[in-house]
């Protein structure tokens, strides 16, 4: 298995000749695209690259619709021309409630992509992939999923952006032990006028957090995901200095951590499933 970081919270797996896209990002600027041109001209945004296996991705995996997560021109280019999109189920609820999952719901189908919601818990299998939804929690309180990815005898686990939660717990003793757990650092506070009065708590895992959400998952690897990149006050207000912070909290833990550069992969030392 090889597993390449694409930059943000972009991920390509591949096992057996074939792959599987989770959140790819292709256009960064779109995400605030809202802001107008001038803006986004000062807005740092994350480096990110294409997936090497352009147009032959088995599925394309997205943790929750916000945009930076559900890049429709990413998935298209991506995924070969009868792969679905695998996504959390719809809310519901009125349209107010869900502006931050509108633009990715709204090009998704645009871009003529096949959606297959699923549950959390639920599996399917793609090729030589088992893939799994499992339980996280969004700091905007849209619905989101981790993805499990399970091909020749390993797992990996992706994080999406949830912020901390208690199923680690129950999602290590149903599935790990981990192979990889790629985690969310950036510990991004949002200020959103559709979510007012705003909250100063994080809206995804602070660096110290995912250090430890690491040890409670039992992970082999811990990846740094989700950081360097978007910062626009008083809107998304990641922490300063994540990545040191990353690194202090996970040193000497039960794990080790591999920080990669955009395009960069590895393979995980292969071992035997639930040992």
């Amino acid at each position: 298995m090889k597993v390449r970081w694409l930059g943000w919270a972009g991920v390509e797996i591949e096992a057996e000749g074939e792959a599987i896209v989770i959140d790819p990002l292709a256009d960064p600027a779109a995400t605030f695209a809202a802001l107008g041109e001038e803006r986004l001209r000062h807005l740092p945004l994350p480096t990110v690259v294409a997936a090497e296996t352009q147009g032959s991705a088995l599925a394309g995996l997205v943790s929750h619709l916000h945009r930076d997560h559900t890049d429709a021109g990413a998935l298209a280019e991506a995924l070969a021309p009868e792969a679905a999109v695998y996504e959390p189920l719809w809310p519901g609820g009125e349209d107010a409630e869900n502006v931050a999952l509108a633009q990715a719901n709204a090009e998704l189908p645009r871009a003529g992509l096949e959606r297959r919601p699923a549950q959390v818990w639920d599996q399917a299998e793609v090729g030589p992939f088992k893939i799994t939804a499992l339980p996280a929690v969004d700091g905007l309180g849209d619905p989101q999923v981790s993805w499990l990815v399970e091909a020749e005898g390993q797992r990996v686990l992706h994080l999406g952006d949830t912020i901390f939660h208690g199923y680690w717990w129950r999602m290590a003793r149903r599935h790990g032990p981990f192979d990889v757990v790629l985690a969310p650092i950036n510990g991004a506070a949002v200020d959103f006028p559709h979510l007012q009065p705003p909250s100063p708590l994080a809206a995804a895992l602070e660096p110290e957090q995912a250090a430890l959400a690491g040890e409670l998952l039992g992970a082999r690897t811990l990846v740094p995901i989700h950081y360097d990149g978007y910062s626009i006050d008083p809107w998304y207000r990641p922490v300063e200095d994540p990545a040191p912070r990353f690194d202090a909290a996970a040193a000497d833990r039960s794990y080790e951590t591999r920080v990669l550069e955009p395009g960069e992969s590895f393979e995980p030392a292969v071992t035997a499933l639930g040992t």
